[in-house]
């Protein structure tokens, strides 16, 4: 039934293209809207190289592109649509790495990034009421900021992205405020659709998207959130959630050209709908940093300390965040992608720095310990180097060292999941867009 609705929507966007040229000499505007639209393109080579010294694993190579080109039409009594497909094509040879189960090789690390070509967004938007936004369709859905998509997120950092089956409504009414909400019935991952694996191509679900954000006040940014995850597939039921959660962000100045920068963030997260088992976790962010203004060859930096706890109290009562664009979070050598059954307390420092040109540099060291039993994980050291040639060309290089601790307990209860092997990554990447 969902599959068929999706379809009619889809059709909704199509169908007037289609048939432009016969509506013209009716009604001349549609196909005017139609003509009148734009096209955007996205092109990233990646190279990426993954040390992985969990047993039997030999080390990764990919080398890939993705290419997506979308074209937005003109308005059309206050409604448009957008269509962008999305291709991604091995670049060499496809046999250097697990591509996360499409590909067959299991005997070399994984870089989740699979050939293929799909429909990436496909959408009918509407917005002749009052304030107000109606999308419906396959369309990418974020909250905050790229790339701190915590629960909700289009994983921009992998080539196949990921994106949802959705309706969505934005509204604008109440002064300051956006109100944001969706109704999800698929997530399309970025394992790709023809992934054998249970659940590796789509979720199928039925969940609701709440997000608030207010930004009336001076010193800071208010946001608050209910994620009802229903997983209906029963590969994926332990995954149905309910989250609430309440985030404040801002900044203000200091000591002249230095400004003051704090997070804080606190989520609940209980079984809801199809889930089976009994979950009740927190997570909890504190930052807290400060960035200066410098002027000439270093534009500015920033150094930042935080804190980030996602709780765990053993088997699957973990908090999880099966959305979220998680490379960004917990150090990218992507390590805990899933929260282990023992939870996560990361500590880390964060140091930025702009140069002129926009030349931007990042390092961050990262020290992870379980949440439960208070052992360590290890130790991370992130960096990455972008520079980009201007609106449309960037280069930049990225580099991640896990390093395991080797504590009894860190080897006794993780090695399945990953957590007591070291892991590195390199990766070289140029991307146009327009």
């Amino acid at each position: 039934m969902k599959t068929a609705l999706y379809t009619t929507l889809i059709g909704f966007l199509v169908c007037p293209i289609g048939l432009a040229s016969g509506l013209a000499s009716s009604d001349p505007s549609l196909l005017s809207a139609l003509k009148s639209g734009r096209f955007d393109l996205f092109l990233r080579y990646r190279f990426e190289a993954v040390e992985d010294a969990t047993p039997n694993l030999a080390p990764a190579y990919a080398s890939t592109l993705r290419s997506a080109l979308g074209y937005r039409t003109g308005a059309f009594h206050n409604a448009d649509g957008y269509l962008q497909v999305e291709d991604v094509r091995v670049v060499g040879d496809d046999k250097l790495y697990n591509d996360g189960g499409a590909n067959g090789v299991s005997q070399r690390a994984v870089v989740a990034d699979p050939e293929g070509f799909e429909l990436q967004q496909g959408i009918f938007r509407y917005s002749g009421l009052p304030r107000t936004v109606f999308t419906v369709g396959r369309q990418e859905i974020t909250h905050r900021q790229a790339p701190l998509h915590r629960y909700i997120g289009n994983v921009l950092w992998r080539q196949n992205w990921q994106n949802y089956d959705s309706l969505r409504l934005l509204n604008l009414s109440i002064p300051h405020t956006t109100l944001d909400y969706a109704y999800v019935w698929q997530v399309n991952r970025i394992f790709g659709g023809h992934n054998p694996r249970p659940d590796a191509g789509h979720f199928e679900m039925d969940s609701h998207l709440f997000n608030l954000q207010y930004a009336g006040l001076r010193f800071a940014k208010l946001e608050a959130y209910s994620y009802l995850l229903d997983f209906t597939t029963p590969t994926s039921t332990a995954l149905s959630t309910a989250t609430l959660g309440l985030r404040l962000q801002g900044d203000k100045p200091i000591m002249g050209k230095a400004r003051l920068l704090y997070v804080g963030e606190y989520a609940r997260q209980l079984d809801y709908g199809s889930n089976p088992n009994a979950i009740s976790v927190s997570y909890l962010l504190a930052e807290l940093g400060v960035n200066f203004t410098v002027g000439g060859f270093l534009q500015s930096m920033a150094v930042k300390f935080s804190y980030e706890r996602l709780e765990g109290k053993g088997g699957v009562n973990a908090f999880q965040t099966p959305l979220g664009t998680n490379h960004a979070f917990q150090g990218f050598a992507d390590r805990f992608l899933v929260t282990p059954p023992d939870g996560i307390r990361d500590y880390f420092a964060t140091l930025s720095f702009k140069f002129a040109g926009s030349t931007q540099l990042i390092a961050a060291y990262h020290h992870f310990g379980a949440d439960q039993c208070a052992y360590a994980y290890g130790d991370e050291v992130n960096v990455v180097l972008e520079q980009p040639f201007g609106e449309q060309l960037l280069a930049g290089v990225k580099y991640a060292d896990y390093r395991a601790d080797s504590n009894p307990a860190n080897l006794i209860r993780n090695t399945q999941s990953g957590q007591a092997y070291d892991l590195s990554k390199f990766w070289v990447y140029l991307q146009y867009s327009f």
